[in-house]
């Protein structure tokens, strides 16, 4: 079950989104050290605690006995953008659809709250990751390197 997440949650929330994206770090070496900024790394239960209670930031989890196994955040910019930011599933529990079901649902929050276009950010070099969004409606429309991450940033939208 999805639902929104709560303050106490939070600490979870954290854990899952770190142990998440480890497994993104160790495929493409990215360490604490060459990208001490990569969402493995930098997530903080102060950062997801300011995100809780912006009211541009929807906080969704996927709920399994209780435990949350699946989370996302959306972002609602200008312009009736919205950014899918953290879209992750604990690793014991992939290839189950749990992330096509919150893909699903974030789609429809972002519907909901009137935006037109989802915006996101990934590894370019994840190149399995780009074709799963690609095959969800995502159109690849850039890339850019920064001096902070020894990956390749790519930029893709989807039009709702």
């Amino acid at each position: 079950m999805i639902k929104n997440i709560d303050k106490k949650n939070i600490p979870e929330c954290v854990q899952l989104i770190k142990n998440s994206f480890l497994t993104v770090a160790r495929e493409f070496n990215i360490t604490p050290k060459n990208a001490p900024r990569f969402t493995a790394f930098s997530i903080s239960e102060s950062k997801l605690e300011k995100q809780f209670i912006s009211n541009s930031i929807i906080m969704r989890g996927y709920f399994e006995n209780e435990k949350i196994i699946g989370y996302y955040s959306l972002k609602i910019l200008c312009n009736d953008i919205c950014e899918l930011n953290n879209l992750c599933v604990l690793p014991d529990y992939r290839h189950r659809l749990i992330g096509n079901t919150l893909l699903t649902d974030a789609v429809l929050q972002s519907k909901n709250t009137g935006c037109k276009k989802m915006t996101i950010g990934i590894v370019e070099e994840n190149t399995i990751l780009r074709r799963w969004y690609e095959k969800h409606g995502f159109v690849h429309t850039g890339t850019e390197k920064f001096d902070f991450f020894p990956f390749t940033c790519g930029y893709m939208e989807k039009i709702l």
